[in-house]
């Protein structure tokens, strides 16, 4: 008959159970521009930043501006009033800004990109 190995416990290794390092994870305040008072509006659900926006006036901030450009304007209109009309009665918009940027993109040609900076104060 073949001998049974006793094997502790504390000598089998595990698998690794961290995510592979190729997914990363978003954030909402990207590059080192962003200041504590600014949410950048991209492709994410809309929840996503209407939850950083009201984290930044339950840490004591007394505006924010909500920035997008491009095809993402409606989704920051969209979270500003998600947070004034829900959430935070108690917000108002203080300002609206838009604009237009000029970008380069490949092969040299410049095309104008619209803007949006939405402020809201308590």
């Amino acid at each position: 008959m073949a001998e049974k190995k006793i094997v502790n416990k504390a000598q089998v290794k595990k698998p690794e159970t961290r995510r592979p390092e190729s997914t990363e994870t978003r954030r909402i305040h990207t590059g080192p521009k962003a200041k504590d008072n600014e949410v950048f509006v991209g492709q994410k659900p809309t929840m996503s930043y209407v939850l950083a926006a009201i984290t930044q006036f339950s840490r004591g901030t007394k505006e924010i501006h909500i920035k997008s450009r491009g095809r993402s304007i409606s989704r920051a209109v969209d979270v500003a009033e998600v947070v004034k009309n829900k959430f935070m009665t108690d917000v108002k918009v203080k300002a609206i800004s838009i604009g237009t940027e000029e970008r380069e993109v490949e092969g040299g040609n410049k095309i104008n990109v619209s803007t949006m900076d939405i402020v809201l104060a308590k």
